[in-house]
């Protein structure tokens, strides 16, 4: 069950992320709607993933190996990898722990291994047999026979275990660094990031994208393929423009004006029809195709606003700024 849970535990949190909307950008990254910043900087992932890592192998080493066939040392390791994974832990704790939101749910894995870390320690402590060390007659051979001896005696590996993780944690930084993570990068992974509790830094407002409309929505695809130019005001909220949504904008005006009787018909269709959809456009790819999608009716919109309207394109610039201050 222990190993089910380690294994399970990062997928359910990879599953709470997206299912909630947490991106993996940084911090100065403006999001939308109800988005929010991943609570690892991409400049520590490297290095929070090695730890981790170390924290499994660690785990691995204490439960399933035969410790009479393991040299003293190798299980010194494996405990120091253990605390490594334990302290990793309580920092993840630290910076996603809330009782205002559901994030807590964020904490329960990390717990879990905290829980499981101390067990699987406290075992391997009272399962280990001491074994006896050879003397040495010399006063020399008699001090390595001492020190070495530490090593043997089983309630001695709880302070060696604290003792190898300096030497491992410099090691690790060391050989990240020359795969270009910053030294201080074990730090950064956390405070470089927003919206969390260590997080150090203030991400721009979200934007609000109204997911009632297509073309709202669409705008909200990859930038060189919508090409939004500026920001606007829609329903009081700041929502990104590209040239589509303005098209339809422009042409929804026009109806109104003209036929105001069947632009409310056309209008009522649509918010029963249009929300359903729009509602579930998460993902920029689909929004990038709803953008093609909408492209023949946007020429068909082009087409009725230069009929019916002496500066057509004055109309189409005008969308969405009167009421920008």
């Amino acid at each position: 069950m222990e190993v089910i849970s380690l294994v399970l535990g990062p997928l359910c949190i990879l599953g709470y992320t997206e299912f909630t909307e947490i991106h993996r950008v940084e911090w100065y990254r403006q999001l939308q709607n109800n988005q929010r910043h991943f609570p690892v900087s991409n400049d520590g992932t490297l290095t929070i993933l090695v730890l981790a890592v170390l924290g499994y192998i660690g785990y691995l080493i204490l439960k399933y190996q035969e410790f009479s066939l393991l040299p003293p040392l190798v299980i010194v390791l494996g405990i120091s990898f253990v605390y490594i994974g334990i302290a990793l832990a309580v920092v993840v704790i630290v910076q996603v722990f809330t009782v205002k939101s559901t994030d807590f749910l964020l904490s329960l894995f990390p717990l879990n291994y905290i829980l499981i870390g101390l067990k699987v320690i406290r075992n391997s402590i009272l399962d280990w047999k001491d074994r006896e060390c050879d003397k040495e007659n010399s006063k020399l051979g008699s001090k390595i026979n001492k020190l070495s001896k530490s090593f043997h005696i089983s309630k001695n590996w709880l302070w060696l275990g604290f003792i190898f993780m300096v030497p491992v944690l410099g090691i690790v930084v060391l050989t990240l660094t020359l795969f270009g993570q910053r030294p201080d990068s074990m730090i950064l992974a956390w405070t470089k990031t927003s919206d969390w509790n260590l997080s150090q830094h203030v991400a721009p407002p979200n934007v609000q994208i109204d997911e009632h409309y297509l073309c709202t929505v669409a705008a909200s695809g990859h930038r060189k393929i919508v090409k939004p130019y500026r920001m606007g005001i829609r329903h009081g909220h700041r929502v990104i423009v590209n040239r589509q949504l303005c098209v339809a904008n422009a042409f929804e005006q026009i109806l109104e004006e003209k036929i105001p009787r069947i632009h409310k018909i056309i209008r009522t269709v649509y918010d029963n029809y249009g929300y359903p959809i729009a509602k579930k456009i998460k993902s920029p790819y689909v929004a990038d195709i709803i953008y093609y999608l909408m492209k023949p009716a946007e020429y068909f919109f082009l087409l009725i606003i230069y009929l019916f309207d002496a500066k057509p394109e004055n109309r189409i610039a005008m969308q969405y700024i009167s009421k920008i201050k």
